[in-house]
């Protein structure tokens, strides 16, 4: 089935409009992500846990002790920060929602009233331009400083910042207006006679907008880079035994796979493998796999039979001149169901060409 992608700007607009979540849904995908993010440990850092190329969050118990320019304490503070991040496939869109919760302040013999005390909230971005295409812009909320008294962040805990980027408004094969980058997020505790207490880094995401169109899935899209994307595929599935019995041969056992050389290593289970959209390249990627198929078992048509290949010819590790590579004669429904599920990763994750991903194999 062919995907469409927008034939006009406005249309593009109009569809960019319905992508955007509500306020509504938006609320309900925090609470189910603050949800599983407590259960997760990776989200005491400042990169969190970052649980899809679509969603991320940072759940740190912060305590500090604020001080005068002598060195002293006038107080305590601890609370809990929360940043749940949702990417968008469908639109160059990133939400923050970023909160502030169970503040406990405790003031020292004859430091300030914690009531006079601010804490605050800033949040930037940065432009990757190595990894960006040309003139890359990322767009900031009209607020990205929240600075208040603890008792107005007990009273509202929580707010948004949305980031987006702009693009043209249609698909250009040559241009997948690509833009990478950073967004951080600061945080300052200041009282009238403390030394301000800053962290420059509390979190940080690096996200990348892209429109790459119709290789990727949906035609345009944003997510976040630091998610580890895998094909798992089962032995104990009947619809893929077969492509997942090569699969774990080949990266468990590699000498014992076609073509065979001692010392031979097979990526994709520790070594990442990084696709390839080049259809000449990947073309020339299955007619040298086939060629190892014939070399070995001979002719094999009328059999039902079809030369499976690993790593894939949609990866650049598969290489022409690369023979880290085995060829193996497998029924060929196993074989297209196998890369139905391949081609799946790759579209729902927004895996574009260069792009890293993992192939682990399960009972």
């Amino acid at each position: 089935m062919a995907i469409l992608g927008p034939t006009s700007t406005a249309e593009a607009a109009t569809a960019a409009q319905l992508r955007q979540p509500t306020t509504a849904a938006l609320a309900a995908e925090a609470d189910d992500l603050r949800a599983e993010c407590a259960d997760h440990s990776e989200a005491n850092s400042t990169t969190g846990w970052v649980k899809s190329r679509f969603e991320t969050c940072v759940h740190q118990p912060v305590s500090l002790t604020l001080k005068r320019a002598n060195g002293e304490i006038l107080g305590h503070l601890t609370f809990d920060l929360w940043v749940l991040g949702f990417a968008y496939d469908g639109s160059r869109r990133v939400d923050y929602v970023s909160s502030i919760e169970n503040i406990v302040p405790v003031s020292v013999s004859g430091g300030d009233d914690p009531a006079t005390w601010v804490l605050s909230q800033q949040y930037s971005d940065a432009v990757n331009l190595g990894g960006s295409g040309a003139d890359p812009v990322i767009t900031p909320p009209a607020d990205t400083l929240r600075s208040a008294l603890l008792a107005e962040w007990v009273a509202v805990p929580q707010w948004t910042v949305t980031y987006t980027s702009p693009d043209t408004g249609g698909y250009d094969p040559a241009n997948s207006q690509i833009v990478a980058g950073r967004i951080t997020l600061a945080m300052t505790i200041t009282s009238p006679t403390a030394v301000p207490w800053i962290e420059p880094d509390m979190a940080h995401s690096d996200i990348r907008f892209d429109y790459a169109g119709p290789v990727a899935g949906k035609y345009q899209g944003t997510v976040f880079t630091g998610a580890r994307v895998e094909l798992q595929l089962s032995l104990s599935d009947p619809e893929v035994e077969q492509s997942a019995r090569h699969i774990l041969d080949a990266q468990q056992f590699p000498e014992r796979t076609f073509p065979s050389w001692t010392g031979k290593t097979v990526p994709g289970a520790q070594e990442p493998l990084h696709r390839l959209t080049d259809t000449a390249k990947r073309d020339a990627n299955r007619e040298q796999a086939i060629k190892a198929c014939k070399d070995v078992w001979g002719d094999y048509s009328g059999t039902g039979l079809e030369c499976d290949e690993y790593p894939f010819a949609s990866t650049k590790e598969r290489g022409e001149d690369n023979l880290r590579y085995s060829a193996r004669l497998i029924d060929g429904t196993d074989n297209g169901k196998g890369g139905n599920r391949l081609n799946a990763v790759y579209t729902l994750n927004r895996v574009l060409d260069g792009d890293a991903f993992y192939v682990t194999i399960i009972p």
